[in-house]
């Protein structure tokens, strides 16, 4: 019997990497809007796990349903590890755009030697019906460029340059994409737990 997952996410993005990634595995992938859910979550976790967790448990108890969640965050050695788990809320306010949080990177590196070494973190975290969770981590590391390059991603992707690959996460296809960004190492660290999980729960 096909599973049922619920990707707790409204990013167009992250949903476009998460389809890719798990289409191949007997699940039937589910998403908020499709159950006409606007549910909101506040990240006050201290831990990219606590804020994973929050998500996943959150949708998990609304719906029944086993429900996947993610925390990434960007962190850069020249800040400090700035701006860590606030990457998605670097700038203040409902209506900064991805691309005003990128200017503001560049500009809070503006002075500091190169190479702006940096990695992206991922927390995947799964919550199922009976209580259980599962968490897996992944990491991509490389460097910020002054510069914007590529189109396609999200966030800081047009940023993030991977010297592997000679090439920003943006310009990176999805199929290279998800060969080695954080969030699909996460996923496929998670999936073993995934399957198993659900494999008792059915």
């Amino acid at each position: 019997m096909t599973s049922k997952l619920l990707i707790a996410t409204t990013n167009p993005g992250k949903r476009e990497e998460l389809i890719d990634l798990l289409s191949h595995h007997d699940l039937n992938l589910v998403f908020p809007d499709q159950l006409g859910l606007t549910l909101q979550v506040d990240e006050t976790g201290a831990t990219y796990a606590e804020n994973a967790l929050l998500k996943a448990r959150a949708y998990n108890r609304l719906t029944g349903l086993a429900s996947l969640a993610d925390d990434t965050g960007l962190e850069v050695d020249a800040l400090d590890g700035r701006p860590g788990l606030h990457s998605a809320r670097y700038i203040p306010g409902a209506h900064a755009s991805d691309a005003d949080r990128r200017r503001k990177l560049v500009a809070d590196l503006a002075g500091k030697p190169r190479p702006w070494l940096a990695h992206f973190h991922c927390t995947v975290a799964l919550a199922f019906s009976k209580g259980q969770v599962c968490l897996a981590d992944g990491d991509v590391y490389g460097e910020i460029l002054p510069e914007e390059h590529g189109e396609c991603g999200f966030g800081y992707d047009r940023l993030f340059y991977i010297p592997e690959y000679q090439k920003t996460m943006a310009e990176l296809t999805l199929a290279e994409k998800n060969t080695c960004s954080h969030r699909a190492r996460a996923v496929k660290a998670a999936l073993p737990c995934l399957l198993t999980t659900l494999a008792a729960v059915d």
